[in-house]
C-alpha cells in the first residue's frame, strides 16, 4: 500500500472531506495533514497552482481533488470497476464540483456583493443542479448514485449537501435542499448513519462545526 499524505484545512467539509472519508471507510492508512487558514500562506508556496487539497503518494505530490477522490475510491473499493457505472459516478462528482466552482468566487466577497452573488446562485443554478442530482438518485433506485452501493459519488454529494444545510454559507437558506430536493437530505441521513462514516466523525469530532453529526 502506498504512503499517503493528504493536506487540507482543519475543518470538516470542502474538497478534501470526501477523500478523507473514502480512505477512512476503506481502512486505508494516510497522514491527515490539517492546517489553519493562517498557515495556508506557507502551505500554498509548495502547492501546485497555490491550491489545496494536495495528496502525496510515496512522496510524489498530486493535485486535483476529483482525481484524488477517484484514486482514493479505487484503493478503498468505493469506485466502480464497470465502465458505465464508473461514468455515472464521475458524472455526479463533476456536477457537484462544477457547482462548487460557481460558488467559489463568493468566498472572497463581502457584504452586499456576496449577498447578491449567492442569492443569484440560490435562485439560479443551485436548484438546477440539486434537482438533477435528486433525479439521478431516484432514477438509480433512490439509495445510491451508481453501482447499487456506496461509492465516492455518494460521499461527494453527502459532503456538499451537509455544507448547504450547515448555516455556514451566509445567504444560502438552510432549507434549500429540503425544499428543492428532499431525497438528497434522506440520502445524506443514510450515509451519515453508515457505521464507518459515523466512526470517522466520532474519531475526529466536530472540528468546530455544529452543523455536522
Amino acid at each position: 500500500m502506498p504512503q499517503l499524505k493528504l493536506s487540507y484545512f482543519d475543518f470538516h467539509g470542502g474538497r478534501a472531506e470526501p477523500i478523507r472519508l473514502a480512505l477512512a471507510i476503506g481502512g486505508i492508512a494516510f497522514e491527515d495533514h490539517r492546517f489553519t487558514f493562517a498557515e495556508f500562506a506557507e502551505v500554498r508556496k509548495t502547492a501546485p497552482f497555490g491550491q489545496v487539497p494536495v495528496l502525496h503518494v510515496d512522496g510524489v505530490q498530486v493535485t486535483q481533488s476529483d482525481a484524488m477522490l477517484r484514486y482514493a475510491g479505487k484503493l478503498a473499493g468505493l469506485y466502480p470497476t464497470d465502465a458505465y457505472q464508473a461514468l455515472l459516478c464521475d458524472e455526479v462528482a463533476y456536477v457537484v464540483e462544477e457547482a462548487g466552482v460557481k460558488l467559489g468566487p463568493s468566498f472572497s466577497m463581502k457584504g452586499d456583493e456576496q449577498k447578491a452573488a449567492r442569492l443569484a446562485l440560490v435562485n439560479g443554478s443551485m436548484p438546477v443542479y440539486l434537482s438533477w442530482l435528486q433525479h439521478q438518485l431516484l432514477a438509480h433506485g433512490g439509495q445510491y448514485f451508481a453501482d447499487n452501493r456506496l461509492t465516492v459519488a455518494d460521499l461527494k454529494v453527502f459532503v456538499d449537501v451537509r455544507g448547504l444545510n450547515s448555516g455556514r454559507l451566509d445567504h444560502v437558506p438552510t432549507d434549500l435542499v429540503e425544499k428543492v430536493a428532499p431525497a438528497l437530505n434522506a440520502h445524506m441521513q443514510r450515509i451519515a448513519q453508515t457505521p464507518a462514516v459515523a466512526q470517522y466523525y466520532a474519531k475526529f469530532g466536530l472540528r468546530g462545526d455544529p452543523a455536522l453529526i
